[in-house]
């Protein structure tokens, strides 16, 4: 094979390989060698069919295999040879016109990772923010607790329904004069004003007494789940079977008995236990990004911009989900679109911390066990139909690109642990709020070093939260349009130093 390298700029570079048709037409004449004595045709002895006859049925298939095999051992080769560490996958072309018969021509272009000094570990000093749960705390959280399991019972005979009551009805839906699947129940529970059901069916039901009977009419919205019915019309059949009335929920013994607890103490101490988890969390996060900040702090090293592209895609797909999400869908987009330099210098940013963090654990040993790696694989392929599970894992053990990607999020989080056993650590105990607003300062203050002075930072927040630190998740769907989760905070995370391969993993569930 010839190697000629037609780029070398920067991170960025090129060759043009050479595959002599010799070589090409060796690994053919290998593969009918192999093939031959399995082979059975009418009038020749097993084993025995010649050699041309073979090359006539098998030539094109095996001409195929041989150069997609070559091809592979070339970039592994050219990779070997030129000490290459690609940023991302190598773009790959077979010049035009090649035919059997002729040597093969392939250009291959490739970003490769930076010479990273790992900046050394010593003298890092972080502040940790510590709040404790008080038993107001508790309190409070116990009645958000009782509010989400509110007690009803029996209204007065001939009472009407109003917002904030529960009516226990029986209901039958169509559409066109069809029932529909899931358009029917006995005996549900709703509160009038809840948003349960889709709108206009709850509007309807007010002023209804038990026992009466109405024909409502509604229009399933446009974007509703269940496709087959979005924009339709329709009309439900609705029995009240009663009227009831909120009553005084009161957290005690019998409260905690009801939710399944052993008593009172139980129930207020799996709250306390939930609620320093959380204030632990919100102080890792502020600890992680003081530490992320120390570390970038003298970093200005360039990075493979595949890498810092493919993270911004990242960013910018959840911002626009969420702003397609927000009350005013064009004004977020708006809004996003004047800070898109800023998200993508919050991409540098990452891609960069992410090959940092990368070479600190490799040169302080840091790694995933295998444990940990099998622990991975399973609790992603709890992503897809079970059906395709076993597809999953398979995908995930064949492919080491698409393995680094699912390890790296593990893998950055124990150096970061690694970090702070290294690091002079002092408490500091703040309330919640003082917390929170050093979280939001740090995220301030880092989307400040990530722009030029001159440049607004990324500290403005849209609507659309901001992709780096904020998930959706939608709950699932119920006999009626559902409620939608509210954004649950993430840390900041680092850019993963590899990306998955273009072959596709088996499609996940819903």
């Amino acid at each position: 094979m010839q190697i000629t390298e037609t780029t070398n700029q920067g991170l960025k570079r090129g060759y043009k390989l050479t595959i002599p048709a010799k070589d090409i037409e060796a690994r053919i004449s290998g593969e009918l060698k192999k093939i031959a004595p399995t082979v059975r045709m009418p009038g020749f002895r097993p084993g025995k069919v010649p050699a041309n006859l073979l090359r006539k049925m098998h030539g094109e298939q095996l001409h195929a295999q041989a150069v997609q095999d070559s091809i592979r051992e070339s970039i592994d080769a050219l990779m070997k040879d030129k000490a290459l560490r690609p940023a991302m996958q190598p773009q790959v072309s077979l010049k035009d016109g090649y035919a059997e018969g002729k040597d093969a021509e392939l250009t291959v272009d490739l970003e490769v990772l930076p010479e990273v000094e790992a900046p050394s570990t010593d003298g890092l000093e972080i502040e940790r923010l510590t709040v404790p749960v008080s038993d107001a705390e508790v309190d409070e959280a116990l009645g958000r607790i009782a509010v989400g399991n509110k007690s009803y019972a029996d209204a007065k005979k001939g009472k009407k329904a109003e917002n904030g009551d529960q009516l226990i009805i029986d209901f039958v839906g169509r559409t066109d004069g069809v029932e529909f699947e899931g358009g029917k129940a006995e005996g549900a529970a709703l509160v009038l004003g809840s948003g349960m059901f889709i709108p206009g069916f709850e509007d309807q039901l007010v002023g209804v007494k038990a026992g009466d009977a109405k024909t409502i009419t509604v229009t399933f919205p446009a974007d509703y789940q269940a496709k087959d019915l979005a924009g339709k019309d329709a009309e439900f059949d609705v029995t009240v079977r009663a009227v009831k009335t909120e009553t005084e929920t009161k957290i005690d013994e019998d409260f905690a008995k009801n939710l399944g607890f052993d008593g009172l103490d139980k129930l207020r101490a799996l709250v306390r236990g939930q609620l320093e988890q959380e204030l632990n969390g919100l102080t890792r996060t502020q600890m992680k990004r003081a530490l992320l900040d120390q570390l970038a702090a003298g970093h200005d090293f360039d990075v493979p911009e595949q890498m810092v592209e493919a993270e911004f895609q990242q960013i910018w797909e959840q911002l626009e989900q969420e702003a397609a999400r927000s009350d005013d869908p064009e004004s977020s987009r708006k809004e996003i679109e004047a800070e898109k330099d800023d998200y993508r210098r919050i991409a540098v940013r990452r891609v960069r911390l992410g090959l940092l963090l990368s070479e600190i654990g490799q040169k302080n040993n840091v790694q995933v066990t295998n444990q940990e790696m099998n622990m991975l694989i399973q609790q992603a392929a709890q992503q897809y139909r079970q059906e395709d599970r076993e597809r999953f894992v398979q995908f995930i053990q064949q492919e080491p690109m698409a393995a680094a990607q699912l390890r790296a999020p593990l893998y950055e989080d124990k150096v970061v642990d690694f970090l702070f056993d290294k690091a002079t650590i002092t408490d500091r105990e703040v309330t919640r709020e003082q917390l929170e607003a050093a979280i939001e300062a740090d995220e301030d203050t880092s989307a400040q070093k990530s722009s030029p002075p001159a440049k607004k930072p990324a500290a403005k927040k849209a609507p659309a939260k901001k992709a780096a630190d904020t998930a959706k998740d939608e709950a699932p769907a119920k006999k009626a349009a559902p409620a939608k989760k509210a954004a649950a905070p993430k840390e900041e995370k680092p850019a993963t130093a590899k990306k998955a391969p273009a072959k596709k993993a088996p499609a996940k569930k819903g």
